[in-house]
């Protein structure tokens, strides 16, 4: 695998201590050399915010900030990646006239942070790993993309 990046519901898992966490941990041996794990910058605010919805207490947002400083995380705020979030929310709109959606799929209305997470794994190069199917449009056209069904545990890598 080399380099992932994980998203905002797969972290809330390793929150969470939940099986698909540990699935996708054991099955990418993400803490194991050469594969390295990233998150992005909108996906830390994204568990912050989280964390104050869902009310966790202080042991919670203990694990949070352990995982936090445990796993790198990559900032938005360059070219490359402004420029890729333009390409993929043009893509998903299926308003990019030089890269039409295949027959079968339709437009669609991605949600702001996901199109961030997405173009900071296009454009790192990096395996998405996710836990929802709003990036399926994407696998292979603009990175790779693995989805983790919460059902999942370790026992099941």
């Amino acid at each position: 695998m080399a380099t992932c990046l994980i998203d905002t519901g797969l972290l809330v898992g390793y929150v969470r201590a939940a099986g698909y966490a540990q699935y996708a941990e054991r099955k990418f041996d993400l803490s194991q050399p050469p594969n390295i794990p990233l998150i992005s910058v909108v996906s830390k605010g994204e568990l912050y915010s989280l964390a104050i919805q869902f009310g966790w207490g202080e042991q919670k947002r203990q694990d949070l900030e352990t995982i936090l400083r445990r796993i790198p995380s990559v900032d938005i705020n360059t070219d490359r990646i402004i420029r890729r979030y333009a390409e993929i929310d043009a893509y998903s709109q299926g308003k990019d006239r030089t890269k039409p959606l295949p027959d079968g799929v339709s437009s669609r209305n991605m949600g702001k942070n996901d199109i961030w997470i997405a173009a900071t794994g296009s454009t790192l190069n990096a395996t998405l790993l996710t836990t929802d199917k709003d990036f399926d449009h994407l696998n292979g056209v603009f990175l790779n993309v693995v989805y983790i069904d919460q059902k999942l545990t370790a026992a099941d890598a």
